[in-house]
């Protein structure tokens, strides 16, 4: 059974770093690749990693050398994590992987895809190396860095980082532009790689200064091998002459030079719409005017970031001065999440292709950008903390999944959960409390429900003698702050009653 929470947290191996050619995996007499196990753990596909584990478990017996091999020795409880994917997962793995990835094959308005996932228009799609690397790795495509004609000179350094409890980077800002490279570079890039790599899709994104230049680049990308051309009206840090985010909060300018690429190409064009707006629906409609065959978003966030507070320079520091830069990362999916719903909602986008990303990193987050109307995945933060590796629980764990739940192809799951989805609250049923429910065997007594109940609910949790949470439901509004909040998962959602009107 596919589980919506992992069954094993990050948190259990908080302490691994996730190691280039890991040092756990030589020690290994059983060879049964820890690191590879630990990963899938990591990436929230922990039933993909049982099926990679022999009948017998060789952990039982073993001292563990892996964990002394480990570059933190005896801070990563691998035999335990093992251990637990055996008697903790393996039992309710019912359906074997796949023998194939047929199901994972859909398209960007007509034009096949291998899988439905990409790279974004960032650094990690940005010279022939890196998009050939990530094409091995088994990307389907790429939206290569945004093309343009200006003279591009990047400061330094140009990223900062919010870590969560991990160490691992929660949200990302970047103050990067365009690509440096020269219009004739980047052709030879795509000629190359359309070459090398004919099934592969290459989605070339653009920035023009005009309409004239907007037409002209794109009937470049197209003569040059590019299958598609995405409109770049959406980078937060292009702001001089009306670039950038400037174009994606003015409609009209979206509808206009959506027109002019239009006109000068053949292939599909997709416009890579702001974030930095109350609704995309205005921008997306204008697009659609203006010819498009389909939307990208979301884009990065403006954001301001790690402000030092001896020094008073937000994050990244160039000499003393910084900038209000994009922010992206697993941190934002709630917010990318909101915008393709509300497109996906959109009667007038019916039809067209919507490739979505923001936040992705693994596979659960791209079923749940397919559910609100994503045909396509694109993924840049993930990889810049992880590498182009992560394709392989991407494309093993929707796999996995679209065989549970009984679906042939991947497209059946686009826009699955928009009929539940709702633009306000206002219409959510209001007549009945779901109250909690407490696993008394996984409570170790810590308080937190208390705590938060108390002090930001609605005082219905006390401990009892034993440190145990009883409940009181005549003061319980059901609001689940607990459930929240209980660092061991020990409470759950129980029981309904219907409140008298």
């Amino acid at each position: 059974m596919i589980h919506n929470e992992p069954m094993i947290r990050r948190a259990d191996m908080i302490r691994c770093i996730l190691c280039k050619d890991a040092p756990c995996d030589t020690p290994c007499k059983k060879q049964i690749g820890p690191s590879s196990l630990l990963r899938k753990i990591w990436f929230r596909n922990e039933q993909t990693a049982v099926t990679m584990l022999p009948e017998e478990n060789p952990c039982l017996t073993c001292k563990a050398p892996c964990e002394e091999a480990c570059v933190r020795p005896g801070e990563v409880p691998i035999r335990e994590l093992v251990n637990r994917l055996y008697y903790q997962v393996k039992p309710e793995a019912e359906t074997p992987l796949p023998k194939d990835e047929s199901a994972l094959q859909c398209d960007i308005c007509g034009i096949p895809l291998e899988n439905p996932f990409l790279l974004s228009s960032s650094v990690v799609a940005s010279s022939y190396d890196m998009c050939a690397r990530a094409f091995e790795a088994g990307w389907a495509g790429i939206c290569y860095k945004t093309v343009c004609t200006l003279d591009i000179r990047e400061a330094s350094p140009r990223f900062s980082a919010l870590a969560g409890d991990s160490g691992s980077i929660a949200g990302f800002k970047n103050i990067e532009q365009l690509s440096p490279r020269s219009v004739d570079e980047n052709m030879s890039i795509f000629r190359e790689l359309k070459k090398n790599y004919p099934s592969k899709f290459i989605l070339a994104s653009i920035m023009g200064k005009d309409e004239e230049e907007w037409g002209t680049l794109a009937h470049q990308c197209e003569e040059n091998g590019a299958d598609a051309v995405e409109l770049n009206f959406s980078c937060p840090n292009m702001m001089e002459g009306g670039l950038g985010s400037d174009i994606g909060q003015v409609p009209e300018l979206v509808e206009r030079f959506t027109a002019s690429a239009k006109r000068a190409c053949r292939i599909p064009v997709l416009a890579k719409l702001t974030p930095n707006v109350a609704s995309m629906n205005p921008a997306a409609e204008a697009a659609i005017r203006g010819g498009a065959d389909g939307i990208a978003a979301i884009n990065t966030i403006k954001s301001v970031v790690g402000l030092n507070i001896h020094t008073y320079v937000s994050s990244p520091s160039v000499h003393g001065h910084s900038a209000i830069g994009g922010y992206s990362g697993n941190a934002v999916k709630p917010i990318a999440l909101r915008f393709i719903g509300e497109l996906g909602l959109n009667p007038k986008m019916k039809g067209m292709h919507l490739t979505a990303m923001g936040g992705v990193e693994t596979w659960q987050d791209a079923v749940e950008f397919m559910l609100l109307g994503g045909g396509s995945i694109q993924v840049t933060t993930a990889v810049m903390q992880y590498g182009y590796q992560i394709i392989d629980d991407l494309k093993s764990g929707l796999n996995l999944y679209l065989a549970e739940m009984g679906f042939h192809n991947v497209r059946e799951v686009i826009g699955l959960g928009l009929d539940s989805l709702h633009g306000h609250t206002d219409t959510l049923e209001r007549n009945s409390v779901l109250f909690p429910e407490f696993i008394r065997e996984r409570c170790v007594g810590c308080g937190r429900c208390e705590i938060s109940c108390s002090d930001g609910g609605h005082q219905a949790i006390r401990l009892n003698e034993e440190r145990k949470p009883i409940l009181d439901g005549k003061r319980c509004v059901g609001c689940h702050l607990c459930i929240l909040v209980c660092p061991e998962r020990a409470i759950r959602p129980g029981k309904k009653r219907i409140q008298k009107k």
